[in-house]
Order: structure tokens, then C-alpha cells, then sequence
């Protein structure tokens, strides 16, 4: 049985890196996500409290066929990054990534201070994510992310 009581946050140990293949995963440093949901051992959707250092991402830039994803920001200033184009975004504000519009984006932390914020997403089976700016595609299967080319060639 999961533990319910309440935690402080800061106490879960964060995930370094990335489940990306390299090269993307060596992209990925300066990011540290504490997985909030996975504590409570939820299963539906996953909720991260998500540091980014000065210079990191949020990911590659990327969309979901089958998730729904939300960020809010708690602290500092990051670059939003989507097909739309960049917006600069402050504590307190928040967007949402419907699935399926191919509209894909990530943050980057191109300022001096470090980003705090929530990202929240479901857990759906069959999710595909595509990566417009890189050779890469993931399929989630049985809960875990595989990586391909393009191509479908898988990532060693």
C-alpha cells in the first residue's frame, strides 16, 4: 500500500538527466525533476516539481499524440518554446499542451536564475511523442519510453 501522508516536496529525491538516448540525453543536464505523483503511487497522471539551472530544458521540443500536459511556473522567467513561437513566461503563469494538435514545445531557461515549476500530464497507454527539430520519435510501451529515428531504426 502507498503511503497518503502528506510530504514536503523537497524531500523526494529529484531524477537527474533523461531517459532520452544520446546524444539528447547530454541535452538534458541542468534539469532536475522531483516525481510527485510516483510518491503517492499515482497511476493516472503524473505531477513533477521540475528545477531547471540556468542554460537547461524542459526536453526536446516535442508533441503528444495521447498526453495532455500543463506546466506552472513557481519561480523565475523561462522561454516557452512552440510551433507558435517564444514566450517569455513569469511565476504564477501556467500553459497546456492539448494531445494530438502537433503543436510541440518545451521551456529553456535562458536567463541567469534558476525555473521552478509543476508539470503535470496523464499516463496514457499508446502515447507517441514527435521531436520536429531532432531525429528522434518515442513510443510509450508498457510504461516505459523507446526511442527511434525517424526513420523507426531504435536507438541502441
Amino acid at each position: 500500500m502507498t503511503d497518503t501522508r502528506p510530504i514536503a516536496a523537497l524531500d523526494i529525491e529529484p531524477v537527474l538527466g533523461s531517459v532520452y538516448p544520446e546524444p539528447f540525453a547530454a541535452r538534458m543536464r541542468g534539469r532536475a525533476k522531483r516525481r510527485l505523483g510516483n510518491v503517492f503511487g499515482l497511476s493516472n497522471f503524473g505531477v513533477n516539481l521540475t528545477v531547471l539551472a540556468p542554460g537547461a530544458c524542459s526536453a526536446m521540443r516535442h508533441a503528444h499524440s495521447r498526453q495532455d500536459e500543463f506546466v506552472y511556473i513557481l519561480q523565475g522567467q523561462p522561454a516557452l518554446e512552440t510551433d507558435g513561437g517564444r514566450h517569455r513566461l513569469a511565476p504564477g503563469m501556467c500553459a497546456g499542451f492539448k494531445a494530438g494538435t502537433g503543436n510541440a514545445h518545451r521551456l529553456v531557461n535562458d536567463t541567469e536564475a534558476e525555473v521552478v515549476y509543476l508539470e503535470v500530464g496523464d499516463r496514457s497507454a499508446g502515447d507517441e511523442a514527435s521531436y520536429p527539430d531532432d531525429d528522434l520519435k518515442a513510443v510509450l510501451v508498457d510504461g516505459a519510453w523507446q526511442f527511434f529515428h525517424k526513420d523507426g531504426t531504435p536507438y541502441a
